[in-house]
Formats: C-alpha cells, sequence, structure tokens
C-alpha cells in the first residue's frame, strides 16, 4: 500500500486549513486573534500519543467521528489558556465552574465542527461527529486511546498547535484516524507512482530508527556510565518551511553533522543546557568549579555528540545495509529553530515538504534528556525504503544482515 508525497502534503495542508478554520472561528467569537503555529502528520507508536503534553493539566472538548473516515479528534487547552479564553468570551466565567466549562464546550463545539465539515467537502462524503465531551485531564490523558489498528503497532496523528499572538497561549488540536480508514483515503489520492512512499516499510523504517537510538543511547553510557535509555521514535512529514518550528524556541547545546550515502541529510544531537552540563561533567574526571556553561563543558559535548552520532548513523547503516558517512561534528549552542533553520534551507532547495525523524533518550540518574533530530533527502529516503523488504524483516526478527533484498 502506497501513499504518494503530493498526498501526504495535501492531507497534511487539510489538517492545517481545518485548524485555520477552527481558530477564525473561535477568533469570531472571542476576539483572540491567533495563528495556526504548525500542522504534522507523525507516524509514532501507540504508547508513545501525547508524550509531548506531560506534565501539563488541560481542559478541551473530545469528538468521535465515522462515515469515510473514522476516529477522534481533540482540542486540548492547557488549564491557563482556557481560563484565559473563556473570559475574553464570557467575563465573569473565570470565577464560576460551569459558565468556565460551558464556554469550553461552545468554543469546542464550533472550532471543531469547522474542522470534521473540511475534511468532509474534500472527499465529497459525509462525516458524521458525536456531541462534544467535555474532558479534564493531565498530560497526554487528555487525549483518547488511539485507535486500535489490528496488527499495527503504530498510528498516524495530524497534530495543529495554535498560539495567541498577544498573550503566552497555546492550545492543540489532535486528529486521530483510525489507520485502515486513512491509509484507504490516502491511497485513493495517490496521483504519481514516481514519489510514492510504501506505508507498511515506513512504519518498518521508523521501528528499527530505534535500534540508532539505543545505540546513540549505549554509548552515552560507555561514556559517562549513567544507565541511558531511548525514548520515543516518530516520523513526522511536514512542509519544510514549518520544519524549523518542530524544534521550538529552547535554547540548545550539541552538534550538527551532515551524513551522506542512503539516505543523505542532516542530523542534530541537542541537549538542553542543565543536561549538557549535568552529561559533560559525568565524562570529566575532575570537578569543575563552575556552573555555567563553560568551553570544557561544550567540548565534552562535541566528543559525547560524535560518538551519539556514530552511534545512530552506524545503526541506520547496518538497517540499510549502506555506506552512511557523516562529516566532523560542529558545535551549536543556540535556540532550536535558529539551529535547524539553515539546515531545512539547504534540504529545501531540492523539496518542499520533509520528513523529520526525531528521537529522544534520558536517564534517570541525574537531570537529562538528550534528542536526535534526522532530517533526511526525501528522495533517498524513499529509495531506501523501496529496498526494504517488510516480510523478511518480520521473519528474521529484524536481523540486519537478513531484512535486505
Amino acid at each position: 500500500m502506497n501513499v504518494d508525497i503530493q498526498s501526504l502534503g495535501t492531507f497534511n495542508q487539510l489538517a492545517h486549513e481545518g485548524a485555520e478554520q477552527a481558530t477564525q472561528s473561535m477568533g469570531q467569537m472571542t476576539g483572540i486573534d491567533a495563528v495556526v503555529d504548525v500542522t504534522k502528520i507523525t507516524l509514532l507508536d501507540r504508547a508513545d500519543v501525547g508524550e509531548e503534553l506531560a506534565g501539563r493539566d488541560f481542559v478541551g472538548v473530545q469528538f468521535s467521528f465515522d462515515g469515510v473516515l473514522e476516529g477522534d479528534t481533540v482540542l486540548a487547552f492547557d488549564v491557563d489558556s482556557a481560563g484565559t479564553i473563556t473570559e475574553e468570551m464570557m467575563p465573569g466565567s473565570s470565577d464560576d465552574e460551569a459558565m468556565a466549562r460551558s464556554g469550553i464546550e461552545e468554543i469546542g463545539n464550533i472550532m471543531m465542527s469547522g474542522f470534521i465539515d473540511g475534511w468532509a467537502d474534500y472527499v465529497g462524503a459525509t462525516i458524521d461527529h458525536s456531541p462534544p465531551e467535555y474532558i479534564e485531564e493531565s498530560g497526554g490523558d487528555v487525549l483518547p486511546d488511539a485507535p486500535e489498528n489490528g496488527d499495527h503497532q503504530q498510528v498516524f496523528v495530524f497534530k495543529s498547535e495554535i498560539e495567541w499572538i498577544d498573550e503566552s497561549v497555546n492550545f492543540y488540536i489532535y486528529m486521530l484516524p483510525e489507520y485502515e480508514s486513512l491509509t484507504e483515503m490516502m491511497v485513493e489520492h495517490v496521483d504519481t507512482d514516481g514519489d510514492a512512499i510504501p506505508i507498511d516499510k515506513l512504519q518498518t523504517f521508523n521501528e528499527m530508527t530505534t535500534s540508532g537510538t539505543q545505540k546513540a543511547a549505549d554509548n552515552v553510557e560507555m561514556m559517562t556510565g549513567i544507565p541511558t535509555e531511548s525514548e520515543v521514535t516518530q516520523i513526522s512529514f511536514a512542509p519544510i518551511e514549518d520544519v524549523p518550528k518542530q524544534i521550538g524556541t529552547d535554547t540548545f547545546v550539541g552538534t550538527v553533522v551532515e551524513f551522506t550515502g542512503t539516505p543523505s541529510g542532516y542530523l542534530m544531537v541537542l541537549f538542553d543546557e542543565v543536561s549538557a552540563i549535568n552529561v559533560a561533567e559525568a565524562m570529566m574526571p575532575i570537578e569543575m568549579d563552575s556552573d555555567e556553561l563553560t568551553d570544557q563543558h561544550k567540548a565534552a559535548i562535541e566528543e559525547l555528540g560524535n560518538i551519539m552520532t556514530s552511534g545512530f548513523v552506524d545503526g541506520w547503516a547496518n538497517v540499510l545495509q549502506t555506506s552512511v558517512e557523516h562529516t566532523p561534528p560542529r558545535l551549536v549552542h543556540d535556540m532550536g529553530q535558529a539551529i535547524m533553520d539553515p539546515l531545512a534551507a539547504q534540504v529545501g532547495q531540492y523539496q518542499e515538504h520533509a520528513f523529520i525523524i526525531d528521537s529522544q533518550m534520558r536517564t534517570d540518574d541525574i537531570e537529562f534528556k538528550a534528542e536526535i533530530h534526522a532530517l533526511p533527502n526525501e528522495k533517498e529516503l524513499r529509495a531506501a525504503l523501496n529496498d526494504l523488504d517488510v516480510e523478511r524483516a518480520t521473519e528474521t526478527g529484524a536481523d540486519v544482515e537478513q531484512i535486505f533484498k
């Protein structure tokens, strides 16, 4: 079952336009000037859905929908944002819990009806949705369980992040379609065979990228003595101009390399500043006098980034049974978006959309978290996927020496 790049782009644009329509509806009700910051399609393990929401409390509304497309949609506000929005619409609601809840339900009903209707208009068929259900949960629990997909352990998730321009207010629209109904709809809109992506192989490759992350995590443990685990691995698809927004504006310390082979592209290993200091000091034989990030810390991070990159790329090369080389690491210390901007610009010379491969690792021993972001050449990734033999990969338990024809 194949889906072409154009169709992925179309469906991503549908989700984005639906989120824009929903945001405009909210603006008409509240006077709030908000914009859809980024929309992306992500393929990830069912258990990892909503991982990025951890540590925050949310309220919102949930709908189920059925017809040519089936699944669930959620509009989620963090608690502070919800209070700000309902107060704009109904002054005094912040002191009245029932009024605030009613306001969220009303906003959600109008916003999400427009979102679903946009999909129905595109496919020229009916998509019915349930009445809004008010939800109040912490972290990923604000999202429904991802649809059961039979033998598929991974799910497609559409996510839009909306930002209120004048305030520090963000909220999210998640769409969790059932795998079969979504992929069947995607296949119906395949326009060209030349840029088709085999969906089952994309899923298998995503699973196998975990081995590269785990190898990088093993290298961290080897260098620091700190037990390190790989966590979320996912593949996202977004317009090239939205790629830097995936990283955000937090400050990171890390390394960037260019890799060549099949596929080519760029790879970043990034630490937040606290994690960078902690993991660098775990590598050093002497205790540091300063709690700030020093040149010694940066040198250690550069060395560790090189080792982690080699582990990740070697794991990838083993899976692909190809030669993947990389340049010496370049140290970076900047906002995530500023780090990614020039890399996306380079890739954007040859393609309008991009696959972004994201992995995370952590340890319970110290405050430490690292992210690996790969930005491969779309055509070369497609070529690698075309060579991947999914059936043999299953039969051999993902033995990297046997999985390719």
